[in-house]
């Protein structure tokens, strides 16, 4: 297991599902290879270890 900030496990979640995650970006190298994932990683690089932000709920999942 690998830790996660609280923000990136928020975003990994609204953008998949657990079944996603399991099947197809079990590891760090798919799950960065997903474009909304790969997004997301652009943007968060910048920002101090303490950022927070909302996160898109799971009913208003971007693919």
């Amino acid at each position: 297991m690998v830790p996660v900030h609280p923000i990136c496990h928020r975003t990994i979640h609204a953008t998949l599902s657990n079944a996603e995650l399991a099947r197809t970006y079990a590891d760090a190298m798919a799950l960065r290879s997903h474009p909304a994932i790969a997004r997301f990683l652009g943007w968060i690089a910048d920002k101090p270890a303490d950022f927070h932000a909302p996160t898109l709920s799971a009913g208003r999942r971007r693919r």
